[in-house]
């Protein structure tokens, strides 16, 4: 699509005056506005922290502002002066607190003190950190290993995670539900097979020699609004920034820098794409075979790098020529010529990137659709050589380091034989428990205990009523988190709320010493990260503490020396460098500027394959994708953030680039849709969800907004809508929930 027809829409850019006033309101909502400007000047600096709103990568040579508006609502969330304290807890039933919103629960500000349920009077009660450790760890200890499942969110740095996964398996189990399970599963399920690593290959600066830029399935501007910035500068430069995503979003249209004081003087923005297509929910597959087509047809192929690196090509070019251009315009919801038009861009083009978000990995399909990606740009050799390449830009700040460090319930084989030589034990090698597992095992009673390090397990997951009685049917739950939210409040028989430090906060060791901990970003750095604001409390532990603790009470300290590991990070990451490669130096390299990049083979051309090759998948297109199947009447659904959230945090009840204001009950429909079943802009609606397994889900009295989105596809806001999403749809190959291609049907109320 020509760019002037998006642009003239009449929209309003991203960022610019709208993003200032709400860094400003969100520092003035914390009670300590200077405090939180001053923390504000340390994200994402060599002498401070890495900010906990995304993993979008840093620049080697940053500026003194190297964040953005949802990274300041990230930090304010985190150093508000509110504090829920044992009092709070003593005036609140937990019965009487679940009736509350995500919002509202979360707005009380921080935890305090360590909480013990207490069935006798359905309240939290404070406990002693020493009694908490003891009883969780006589409760694991009561139970087999494999009853028992431990979660991790990608908030845990790479040393709570380490210590974790060397806890859980001396402990005797590989349960690991985590939240990759729910986001890029199908990224590193997919690029493993296709090129024998589940990472992307390219580095920040490959975006600065681009000539072309693939976005699919993505929404920057809410989600990790500074890569607007660097998708800015390339359609600057006059790369071509082609995007496919189902909805117009703002942010992929104009961006108005904050930090550009010409800009924002004269009210300019600049275009972040060149080029829109809205392909259908669930047609992304199709859009792209249909572009790969295009580019065979064209003969336009890297011959060298296929004979000398792939593997496939001939059994995939035949999956491309059976496929025919009918069913690949009604899957995508493009025209022949559209597709035309992006497979001309990408061929005229000499370096091409890749990038993908949840709007690809939370399909049925999804670990398909990302093979078919990896199969379009070996056609032309871009991957492995400067401006090329693949990347899926994970949410969480630490998702992908998390699961470098070994939070993975299919434990590789190399992982655990590291770990049995350091630590000179036998390790459980059986596949444990991913979060669809976890979830099936807590519902048939076979799981008794649940973990939770970080995150809103409850919130998070698909299916909600059905979370909320497996959570309580458990015999132990234990939840380390910095503030209070639903998941909480399903206490099981036993169950205990551990507050920790925040990414922002001081985190000293007993000797004075300042501790810092480290992440890795989309771009495969690892980094050093170190509070600067003083804690919440007292008595608050490190995360790091408080799995050592629960360590050393569970499985004791003749392994590992729990206690000297909780007091100088420096001994985790000396033992992470024993066990994982890439990690040499780690205690030295991750003190430099920027830290450290680990090393991505299939960047180099290395294919750990096993073919030792970059592997063609040659899947066919989906049958039927939701869409196509969703009969008369009916419609599919995607859920995803509004602007004034994360994850499952919810800062306001905001949506400014979408035009919603004071309210989250909200579906966004084509105004042509509403108008077909005579219903008008504000109008609530109930909606519908499968209904095949003989569940009702229903989500009441959501209010219409209209957008401009293909006809039959809908749109709104998790983790409201995660109740319209059975347990049952989910990714072929990664598990993960298809959130973003639910069938439903709206009636009125």
């Amino acid at each position: 699509m020509p760019k002037d027809d998006f642009i003239a829409a009449g929209s309003k850019a991203a960022g610019g005056w709208g993003a200032l006033k709400s860094c400003g309101k969100q520092l003035l909502k914390t009670g300590k506005p200077f405090a939180g400007a001053r923390a504000m000047l340390h994200a994402n600096q060599p002498d401070g922290f890495d900010c906990p709103g995304c993993a979008w990568g840093d620049p080697e040579h940053g500026s003194s502002f190297e964040f953005c508006e949802n990274g300041v609502k990230a930090v304010a969330w985190e150093a508000t002066k509110a504090r829920v304290t044992p009092d709070f807890f003593a005036a609140h039933t937990v019965t009487d607190l679940r009736g509350w919103t995500d919002h509202d629960l979360e707005h009380q500000g921080r935890l305090t003190h360590p909480m013990r349920y207490d069935a006798a009077t359905d309240r939290y009660l404070p406990v002693d950190w020493d009694d908490a450790f003891a009883e969780i760890g006589a409760a694991l200890r009561g139970m087999k290993p494999d009853q028992a499942e431990f979660y991790t969110s990608g908030r845990a740095s790479n040393e709570a995670a380490f210590l974790y996964q060397t806890f859980v398996r001396l402990y005797g189990t590989n349960n690991f539900p985590d939240c990759s399970n729910m986001c890029h599963e199908a990224s590193g399920v997919a690029l493993t097979d296709a090129i024998g690593i589940g990472k992307g290959t390219v580095q920040l600066e490959d975006f600065e020699k681009a000539d072309a830029i693939f976005v699919f399935g993505q929404n920057p501007g809410t989600n990790h609004p500074r890569m607007l910035a660097d998708l800015r500068k390339a359609a600057a430069r006059g790369a071509r920034v082609v995007v496919f995503n189902p909805l117009k979003e703002k942010g992929l249209q104009r961006f108005a820098d904050p930090q550009n004081k010409v800009e924002m003087l004269l009210g300019g923005s600049e275009p972040t794409s060149t080029d829109f297509f809205q392909p259908r929910l669930g047609g992304d597959m199709a859009a792209v075979r249909g572009m790969s087509k295009v580019v065979l047809a064209e003969g336009t192929l890297d011959h060298d790098f296929i004979a000398r690196h792939c593997h496939g090509f001939d059994d995939w070019r035949a999956a491309v020529e059976a496929t025919d251009w009918p069913q690949i315009e009604d899957q995508s919801g493009l025209t022949r010529a559209q597709i035309e038009t992006a497979a001309r861009i990408y061929m005229q083009a000499g370096s091409v990137i890749a990038t993908w978000a949840m709007g690809i990995t939370q399909h049925r399909h999804s670990v398909a659709t990302i093979r078919e990606i990896a199969n379009f740009m070996f056609l032309r050799g871009n991957i492995g050589r400067p401006g090329a390449g693949l990347c899926p830009v994970r949410g969480h700040s630490n998702v992908q380091g998390d699961r470098t460090v070994g939070i993975n319930e299919k434990a590789p084989a190399a992982l655990i034989d590291a770990m049995e030589r350091e630590l000179g034990v036998t390790l459980p090698r059986r596949e444990g428990h991913n979060v669809l597992a976890a979830i099936g095992a807590m519902l048939d009673g076979s799981a008794r205990a649940f973990v939770g390090l970080g995150g809103n397990f409850a919130r998070a997951t698909p299916d909600s009523p059905l979370i909320a009685r497996a959570l309580s049917g458990l015999d132990l739950t234990v939840h380390v988190a910095t503030k209070l939210n639903h998941s909480h409040l399903l206490p099981g028989r036993a169950s205990f709320i551990l507050p920790c430090l925040g990414r922002t906060e001081i985190d000293k060791s007993p000797t004075g010493i300042r501790q810092i901990v480290t992440v890795e970003d989309s771009m495969s750095m690892v980094h050093g990260s170190g509070g600067i604001n003083l804690p919440a409390s007292a008595a608050l532990k490190s995360e790091i503490a408080i799995v050592a603790g629960i360590a050393a009470a569970t499985v004791g300290s003749d392994v590992v020396d729990w206690q000297a590991m909780a007091a100088d990070y420096d001994l985790i990451r000396d033992m992470i460098a024993r066990v994982l490669p890439g990690f040499e130096g780690y205690n030295t390299r991750v003190r430099q500027p920027r830290g450290f990049w680990l090393r991505n083979p299939a960047a180099e051309r290395e294919w750990r394959t096993a073919t030792q090759r970059a592997t063609f998948s040659a899947d066919a297109l989906p049958e039927a994708t939701e869409w196509q199947g969703r009969g008369e009447g009916g419609f599919v659904l995607q859920t995803f953030r509004s602007h004034d959230q994360y994850n499952t945090t919810i800062y306001g009840l905001d949506d400014r680039y979408r035009g919603v204001y004071g309210e989250r009950q909200v579906v966004f429909m084509n105004p042509r849709d509403m108008e077909a079943m005579g219903a008008a802009p504000g109008d609530r609606m109930d909606v519908i969800g499968p209904a095949e397994d003989g569940v009702e889900r229903v989500a009441l009295g959501f209010r219409l907004v209209p957008h401009d989105m293909p006809q039959g596809c809908v749109a709104g806001y998790y983790p409201e809508l995660n109740v319209l999403v059975p347990l049952s749809m989910f990714g072929i190959g990664s598990d993960t929930p298809a959130s973003k291609s639910i069938p439903v049907a709206f009636r009125k109320p």
